[in-house]
């Protein structure tokens, strides 16, 4: 399916995504459940108990990085001397209800996620040499789910120079903190599960 498609928003609904699984790891004051968790547990109830999804805001620099998402991936294409195969939504083998959808597949072992940042952001992160750790959890959840080892993360800016539009950097698999955050998922899924058989338990109440 594509990406952005009905009908891959709809094989979304309810489930954990790679996008917000720190949301599911973030923990709060001496490590209490955050609110934070606790917002996108209702999210995803809402979505289970109605089919429905949350309509999500698109600011500009949302837009223009889906629009420049391609062209990213070109570069990418370019630099590295490989193809990217599109993909849509990679359900977790073992954990029903976790899913992932990376920019790309590369090869038999990686990856490929896109950041179209701002111009500060893009410039931090060539300065830096590594991307941005707070998608550490974003591309541990797609390599759970995929299997694979490695993802690349490209960070592109069209509005810089041309050879400073482009800066790619891996990261890899770390099976230590996969087994942890698997671990976080699959407890806040069984939360959700109860949560969501106690509303269900009262809507028939109040049917009958």
């Amino acid at each position: 399916m594509d990406q952005q498609s009905n009908e891959w928003f709809t094989a979304r609904l309810g489930k954990v995504t790679a996008s917000r699984v720190k949301d599911v790891m973030a923990s709060g004051r001496g490590g209490a459940p955050s609110a934070t968790r606790k917002n996108y547990m209702m999210q995803l109830l809402c979505e289970r108990l109605t089919g429905k999804r949350e309509e999500g805001f698109t600011s500009n620099a949302m837009a223009r990085g889906t629009e420049l998402e391609p062209v990213a991936r070109a570069a990418y294409e370019i630099d590295r001397d490989v193809m990217v195969d599109e993909t849509g939504l990679i359900a977790h083998p073992r954990i029903t209800g976790f899913a992932a959808s990376p920019d790309g597949l590369v090869g038999v072992a990686g990856m490929l996620e896109i950041k179209c940042p701002n111009t500060a952001t893009h410039v931090s992160t060539m300065q830096s040499g590594r991307h941005d750790t707070q998608y550490d959890w974003q591309m541990l959840a797609q390599l759970s789910c995929s299997g694979r080892e490695w993802v690349d993360f490209v960070s592109f800016d069209d509005r810089m120079p041309d050879a400073l539009q482009y800066a790619c950097f891996r990261f890899e698999r770390d099976d230590k903190r996969v087994r942890e955050m698997e671990s976080e998922i699959t407890a806040f899924l069984e939360e959700l599960a109860e949560l969501e058989q106690e509303m269900i338990e009262r809507i028939r109440s109040k049917a009958a």
